[in-house]
């Protein structure tokens, strides 16, 4: 590494010096979870994104914030070398993208229930794990290359975004748009267990309304084409599309309809979850999906009832690619020379590293934080992986 090779800093004193700023670590993950920020409050998403702006213009980022009207904004902070450094004389010819998020799941008010605190080796609080500890690490990464007069030619661009854990809606154009900027992408969610995520399955949501006939269920029943019945039927048609062995796996995780027991139900619904792991799986699930609104699809259906079918593939699979292999046997020989082992994993959640990996650009997830609980009350981070996982962020941003 360049970052090594000009500066006499072994990948012990590295450590060491993440170490010396665990503490103000901790402090940055805790100032940016008490600034709440659930996704659909924009006005509190901004403040934990101004946050983050103003900690990156501190660090000599040079930042830009896209604002947005209806989810927050999004910060992005371009951090180029130190000048004069051997071989930089002040060019950049490469690029590479920290990626995070900075909205959670959690509404305004929970820290009254579950405030940030530690204790016993451990941080707990909204947020803690996914992700701001992953955001604090970043940060934390960056002024270890600044405070180390980090030389090169490699300009490092951070991209935090405030709806991720909806969908990604106004700020999925901006991370492709960077990506393709970059030759690699780091993405600080969380990690699984104590591994980085070189896969991650794709994600699709549909919603199935069906509107049939009302009837009184004791006088006219054999007039009445009941919704639900039908929504039974569709149901279990989709649930059959399930395939574990490609990955593939749908499931109606919501479902209502109806108004009173003596009437045959006039309407009904159902939320729809789609996984898939492999991007050729896509387009035939879509397919599957708009068949259903034509007419008579299967014979069983009742064709007095009328199917409402919106949605599709939101993220799409980040598969294990070569550039991907690439950067993890990177990571995982900077993790043995820190003193720690760093698996690799695949999982059926999805992130904006998604996004990333499906147009090419060699995607690393899960460089975050160690923890249990994302979207649970016992949501926490364990402190004694902080410091050294920064390390480890450190020293792939400084190749």
């Amino acid at each position: 590494m360049e970052f090594i090779e000009e500066h006499p800093v072994s990948m012990r004193a590295l450590l060491a010096g993440a170490r010396n700023k665990e503490w103000a670590l901790l402090d940055w993950t805790r100032r940016l979870v008490e600034v709440e920020s659930p996704s659909d409050a924009k006005a509190a998403v901004d403040a934990c994104i101004a946050l983050a702006a103003d900690r990156a213009s501190e660090l000599g980022g040079r930042v830009k914030l896209h604002r947005e009207r209806a989810y927050g904004n999004v910060l992005e902070a371009r951090f180029r070398p130190k000048t004069g450094g051997k071989g930089s004389n002040g060019k950049i010819d490469r690029r590479v993208m920290v990626l995070g998020h900075l909205d959670t799941v959690w509404p305004l008010g929970t820290l009254k229930t579950m405030p940030c605190r530690a204790r016993d080796g451990r941080m707990c609080g909204p947020g803690t794990l996914d992700m701001k500890a992953g955001v604090a690490m970043a940060l934390t990464a960056l002024e270890m290359l600044k405070e180390a007069g980090w030389p090169g030619r490699t300009e490092i661009v951070l991209l935090l975004t405030g709806d991720e854990e909806v969908g990604s809606p106004v700020s999925r154009p901006i991370t492709e748009r960077l990506a393709r900027e970059c030759e690699a992408v780091y993405v600080v969610e969380p990690a699984l267990g104590l591994a980085c995520k070189t896969a991650r399955k794709g994600t699709g949501n549909w919603r199935i309304e069906i509107q049939g006939v009302a009837a009184h269920a004791g006088v006219d029943f054999e007039k009445g084409a009941s919704a639900i019945r039908e929504l039974a039927r569709v149901v279990e048609t989709v649930s059959g599309w399930t395939n574990l062995k490609r990955g593939l796996t749908v499931n109606v995780g919501m479902a209502g309809g109806g108004s009173t027991t003596n009437v045959v139900p006039a309407e009904a619904w159902a939320e729809v979850d789609v996984r898939i792991a492999r991007m050729s799986d896509g387009p035939g699930i879509e397919r599957r999906f708009e068949r259903l609104k034509s007419p008579r699809p299967f014979k069983s259906f009742d064709p007095r009832c009328k199917l409402t079918v919106t949605g599709g593939i939101n993220r799409p699979p980040m598969e294990r690619s070569r550039g991907t292999v690439k950067l993890y046997n990177k990571a995982k020989a900077l993790a043995s020379e820190l003193g720690f082992m760093l698996p690799e994993a695949a999982t059926g959640g999805a992130s904006d590293g998604n996004f990333t990996a499906a147009l090419g650009v060699p995607t690393l997830d899960g460089l975050g934080a160690v923890g249990d609980g994302a979207h649970a009350t016992h949501e926490h981070i364990v402190v004694e992986h902080l410091a050294p996982r920064t390390a480890l962020l450190a020293a792939l941003l400084a190749e």
